[in-house]
């Protein structure tokens, strides 16, 4: 007796299907799962034994081979057992599902030894795969309902027990086939908590990040501890352009696979990820065994805040170049190799010397320039490079704290302006950002006055910039003119931009 019912599994973001092919004969009474699985899928036949038995279903007394193809595929998690036990059902013939039901539907879940259905990870990106695979229905876990609704065109299923899967498939209970869209979360998507003008004072910072959230800036703050870093830069996601669907879709697939998705969870807002600097490179890039994402992949279309930056390895911060660059990192391993997406925007804090103090007018540093100079060189110059902005945050005077003239902006006026900078670009890059731009695009849209030339190629000679560095100020300049909707960079444009690289002034001048 053979039976063939599909399920389907994840690497990376990406959902593969998977046929799940049961087979019972006679001789001894063995359970086999072939087809690449892994330790947990192997153990799911104790599972599945346990789980038919305490639901009422007579176990067969057959050798049972599973098989899940293709063999070349290898299977992770445990989101196979609901497909292999709803294949044995039919194999033994206490189901008798159609042929075009079968052909349209895909089966996930994990099963509790009771019975019960629980939840498993990746089923958005299984969902948003559906489609494309030919499958119109999913059959899955109640709990798992939420972030598969977001996928408009499939019939969603939620089961809470293995005896409500099968009465429903023996027509002897109806389902009710969730229809929640995209539009119903967004509805429900409330304000950013924090807000610009709850901050006294820092302009210079405040613009910088207005600058970095038009453009996709990355940015460096260096400034004495307890200036205020941390708190300007837990407030950039009030300023950030709202999410699109497809980048809701995207993000939403990394927390899903992570299994870091609440029960009725979504990612509707930006993430902002804030890793500690004893982080490991497998935790801040991803990796294990069964590669996952790390802290990089789930900061993805959102922002990557790593504080304390020269307190990271060295080693552990260098890896960051090569996703910075391309936007993605592949991790390799003997058997498989998984690429997870990386579009994040980086903002670091650091103090600007051992002490904290350098440049401070409040406390004398007692940093030697030796100290100070090692500090620095904690932070590759390469590194740096791909860092556009590098702000000086100042301690705040006893004055500003008690000015209520100082709060500034808020973060709705700040956004109406972030807003007109991204429009702007939209029509001239597409959904690209300036920050992305590529070498001919820099040539093509990053025009200069000739005053604001002359001083560009005076600051190339000061500072000894590299090419990376020099694209680096054109594509700053081209946001503040977007800022100000003006058509070339000028002058005053070019100035602040060049402003933005105190870092690289900062070491020369000590």
């Amino acid at each position: 007796m053979h039976s063939k019912i599909f399920s389907a599994t994840t690497v990376g973001i990406d959902a593969h299907l998977v046929e799940v092919e049961v087979d019972l004969s006679f001789g001894l009474m063995q359970f086999y799962i072939v087809g690449l699985p892994d330790k947990a899928i192997k153990e799911s036949k104790d599972r599945i034994r346990a789980a038919l038995k305490n639901s009422g279903f007579r176990i067969p007394e057959r050798l049972i081979t599973v098989n899940l193809a293709p063999a070349r595929l290898k299977k992770q998690d445990i989101l196979f057992d609901l497909p292999i036990t709803i294949a044995i059902l039919q194999a033994s013939k206490l189901l008798d599902m159609q042929q075009a039901f079968i052909n349209n539907t895909l089966f996930l879940g994990e099963l509790s030894l009771d019975g019960k259905v629980r939840p498993v990870n990746g089923v958005l990106s299984i969902a948003h795969a559906a489609l494309k695979f030919g499958k119109k229905r999913l059959i899955i876990p109640k709990d798992n309902c939420c972030e598969a609704s977001l996928i408009k065109g499939i019939e969603i299923i939620g089961v809470e027990s293995l005896v409500q899967v099968v009465a429903y498939l023996r027509g002897e209970q109806n389902i009710k086939n969730i229809t929640s869209t995209f539009d119903n979360f967004k509805n429900n998507i409330k304000n950013h908590p924090l807000d610009f003008n709850q901050v006294k004072g820092q302009w210079q910072a405040k613009r910088a990040l207005q600058i970095s959230a038009a453009g996709h800036h990355n940015i460096l703050f260096i400034g004495p501890p307890g200036s205020g870093k941390t708190m300007l830069a837990k407030r950039l996601a009030s300023i950030l352009p709202p999410m699109s669907f497809d980048e809701v879709i995207e993000t939403t697939k990394i927390y899903s696979i992570s299994g870091l998705l609440k029960k009725r969870s979504l990612v509707f807002h930006r993430p902002f990820r804030a890793p500690h600097h004893t982080i490991s490179q497998a935790g801040l890039v991803g990796g294990g065994s069964n590669p996952r994402p790390g802290e990089i992949s789930l900061a993805h279309k959102g922002i990557l805040f790593l504080d304390e930056f020269t307190e990271f390895k060295r080693s552990t911060l260098e890896v960051l170049r090569q996703p910075m660059e391309s936007k993605s990192v592949l991790i390799s391993r003997a058997n498989m190799s998984v690429e997870y997406p990386t579009s994040f925007l980086l903002i670091a804090a650091m103090n600007p010397c051992p002490c904290g103090h350098f440049g401070d007018s409040k406390k004398k540093c007692v940093c030697s320039k030796d100290h100070v100079v090692k500090y620095f060189s904690k932070i590759s110059g390469p590194l740096l490079d791909r860092i556009d902005l590098h702000v000086n945050v100042s301690s705040v005077d006893y004055d500003d704290i008690k000015n209520d003239d100082l709060k500034g902006k808020s973060s709705k006026d700040m956004f109406v302006n972030v807003m007109k900078a991204v429009k702007i670009q939209e029509k001239r890059l597409g959904n690209s950002k300036n920050a992305f731009m590529s070498s001919d695009q820099v040539e093509k849209y990053c025009v200069l006055t000739i005053e604001s030339e002359k001083i560009l190629k005076i600051a190339f000679d000061k500072l000894g910039l590299s090419m990376r560095g020099y694209h680096k100020i054109l594509k700053i300049g081209r946001t503040i003119a977007d800022l100000q909707n003006s058509e070339k960079i000028e002058k005053a444009h070019i100035q602040e931009a060049i402003m933005y690289r105190s870092l690289d002034k900062k070491i020369q001048s000590y």
